[in-house]
């Protein structure tokens, strides 16, 4: 009986504790720490409207505007307060919505679900942004649809409207320049969380955020700084105090050192000759060519910023804007649209043909050979069990390597890379062995990435002999395969060339030596990398990483920081051996494969070094390629599918050089000029000493004045 008293006081001495703890903390919440949670409480019921920073905006070298922002309503759906609402409700509100803003119940449905999420579509018909902020489901609304709207808040519970600023594309002179531009598109969740974790003031849920272009490269830059009204709403939107506002901070205007007017040039002349070659007959598949893609880079040699840069096929840049659908998405990823997503300029990657010899000649004559060196431009050669040919069997007998490149001879440089692959020791080499020809194109900057000042770009390949025997080790499993078990596969092309790949697929032979010595092969560049090669010709042997920015002004005009070239190295090529080779080039245009493209071209006075390209290509026609330049711009231009580079391209490239130099007829005209006075980019006003954009007048004025 003790034993059961004992314990009955014991539970109720802990009851009464407990009870008087729980007095103690509910009198601590509610008179000690009650404001602090009734703050917290009132922060989770309202929030801070934030207003979103005007981006910076992006202008080419004189001012115009390339890309810029204009003002439009959006209607949102604020995704935590519909869910607030029962099914019922919701789909009464959401279609009494669609048919406002002509938009179909299943897509506005398709718009708010978050990408991922259990039924959700693939993005971009998906919400991709911030949960936590409203989802725009229509832009470009009405004006009076968006008053509507507001006024009718009771009716559209979890709906509103209002004008917000997004990204414009002015197009002055006509220009495109989606792939240099790039795209914004709203935050993703993952980034938003990240800003959040980094404390980043300039990003929030309603952010956009650059993608592609100087849009992602520079997008701190033009991002800017979120503001507030001052204004604190509740969940259902109402204001319910008001304190200090805090103004947003534009972001900043990038200045680039593109000339919309040449730009607009290179774009119309690279297409023109697209669409032109497509009309040609190719002679070797009997049937036109299909000139499916090219490209054009102009770029300035003694610096290497980017002048214009041209990408086809292309796309609006306002198809980002509004909200982009599945079927444009799938178009600008398309083979049979001809991927215009892609930017060819810089990530195409392609044969180089006949261009690369004069980087082939180069090294030959930094190794062993002389200026004074003649050699055999027979029509053949024999080169182990295969004949190779020189392009339409052209023989020049005896010649030196000025002939050589002005004429492109194919077995000329043969003999090179032949006599080169057997001093090496042949296919017995080693892969680290001593090999001038491919050690000159890495000096060159083949086989790695310029360094553009934009995202994507490819890095292009050197098919030496490392690369064969890292190939060869990458695919050795799959053919060997194919060699064990031969019945399995069809093609008995496929059945040979299994055989032998595993067999000895990373020998180096003398057909790969020959082949690299006239841009055929494994090898592969982009126009861009070529355009920057061609630009230490011109220079004199110093190689730039291209750039396409010049500086970052603040709203007031002043330099928030420039944006300098920059040098990537020095080529290993002696001033005779460069001007040598300069010599031949300026040939190429007078009189070699260029010349029939130039005639009546004022040559005395704007002196255009070049060199073409015909790259033979295994399935497909083959791509055509000029390379030309003069001490102020380098110009190149590529077409895939086109047939030979001077036939495909050459009137288009002398095009851009007749706008940049004012040429008509056989004289230059100054004032017909693109660029005023006809002058090297650098030697124009593009930012003013003080920071000021000057106007294209002042800018003219200055430079003709000489100042």
């Amino acid at each position: 009986m003790r034993r059961s008293t004992g314990r009955l006081v014991v539970v109720q001495v802990l009851v009464v504790a407990l009870f008087v703890t729980l007095l103690a903390r509910l009198w601590y919440v509610q008179v000690v720490g009650g404001d602090a949670y009734q703050a917290q409480a009132e922060n989770n019921a309202n929030r801070q409207v934030v207003v979103q920073p005007q981006r910076g905006l992006v202008v080419d070298a004189m001012g115009r505007p390339l890309a810029a922002n204009r003002v439009t309503w959006v209607v949102t759906v604020d995704r935590s307060r519909l869910t607030r609402l029962d099914a019922a409700e919701q789909a009464d509100v959401l279609k009494r919505l669609a048919g406002l803003v002509d938009l179909r119940y299943d897509a506005l449905l398709d718009r708010i679900k978050l990408c991922g999420e259990e039924g959700a579509p693939e993005p971009p018909s998906c919400w991709n942004g911030s949960p936590y902020e409203p989802v725009p489901v229509a832009q470009d609304v009405p004006r009076d649809v968006a008053l509507s709207l507001s006024e009718r808040a009771e009716e559209f519970p979890a709906v509103a409207a209002e004008q917000r600023s997004v990204r414009a594309y002015p197009r002055p002179e006509g220009v495109n320049a989606a792939q240099l531009l790039g795209y914004v598109s709203p935050i993703t969740a993952d980034e938003y969380d990240a800003a959040r974790e980094a404390d980043d003031p300039t990003l929030n849920a309603a952010s956009v955020v650059g993608r592609a272009g100087v849009e992602r490269s520079y997008d701190d830059d033009l991002r800017g700084v979120p503001g507030t009204t001052g204004k604190s709403v509740d969940s259902r939107g109402r204001v319910i105090a008001e304190g200090a506002a805090v103004e947003p901070e534009a972001g900043g205007t990038l200045v680039t050192s593109i000339d919309a007017r040449v730009q607009a040039l290179t774009e119309t002349q690279l297409e023109k000759a697209i669409k032109k070659a497509r009309t040609t007959h190719d002679d070797v598949t009997g049937r036109d060519y299909e000139a499916s893609a090219g490209a054009a880079v102009v770029l300035d040699p003694d610096n290497g910023r980017v002048i214009a840069a041209a990408s086809y096929p292309s796309y609006d840049p306002e198809v980002w804007v509004d909200g982009i659908t599945d079927r444009q998405l799938e178009a600008l990823y398309a083979d049979d649209s001809g991927t215009p997503l892609l930017s060819r300029f810089s990530q195409a990657q392609l044969a180089p043909g006949s261009t690369w010899k004069p980087f082939v000649a180069a090294g030959a004559l930094e190794d062993r050979w002389e200026t004074g060196d003649r050699l055999d431009c027979s029509s053949g050669l024999q080169v182990g069990n295969r004949w190779f040919k020189n392009y339409e069997s052209a023989s020049y007998g005896s010649i030196g390597f000025d002939q050589a490149l002005a004429v492109s001879c194919d077995t000329f440089f043969y003999r090179i890379a032949y006599s080169a692959w057997m001093a090496q020791g042949g296919s017995d080499a080693d892969e680290g062995v001593h090999d001038p020809l491919v050690e000159m194109a890495r000096a060159f900057g083949f086989g790695s990435r310029t360094g553009i000042d934009i995202p994507g770009e490819a890095a292009g390949r050197i098919g030496d002999r490392p690369w064969r025997r890292d190939y060869w080790e990458a695919n050795k499993d799959r053919y060997c395969k194919i060699a064990k078990r031969p019945e399995k596969v069809e093609s008995a092309y496929l059945r040979l060339f299994a055989r032998e790949f595993c067999a000895d697929g990373y020998v180096y032979r003398a057909g790969d030596a020959v082949n690299f010595s006239i841009g055929q092969g494994e090898t592969l560049v982009s126009p861009l990398q070529l355009a920057t090669a061609y630009g230490a010709l011109a220079n004199g042997g110093t190689l730039y990483e291209p750039r396409v920015a010049k500086a970052v002004l603040a709203a007031d005009g002043s330099v928030v920081r420039k944006i300098a070239p920059k040098k990537s190295g020095r080529v290993p090529v002696t001033k005779k051996h460069l001007r040598y080779i300069d010599d031949a080039l300026l040939d190429t245009t007078r009189t070699g494969t260029m010349a029939w493209k130039m005639g009546g071209f004022p040559l005395d006075k704007v002196k255009i070094r070049s060199k073409t390209g015909t790259a033979e290509v295994t399935g497909r026609q083959t791509t055509g390629w000029v390379a030309s330049y003069d001490e102020n711009y380098v110009v190149v231009m590529m077409m895939e599918q086109g047939g030979t580079g001077s036939g495909s391209s050459g009137e288009a490239v002398r095009a851009i050089w007749e706008g940049l130099y004012g040429v008509k007829g056989d004289t230059v005209d100054r004032d017909r000029a693109l660029m005023p006075g006809a002058r090297p980019p650098k030697a124009l006003p593009r930012v003013a000493d003080d920071g000021k954009i000057l106007a294209p007048e002042a800018a003219r004025k200055r430079d003709e004045d000489g100042r």
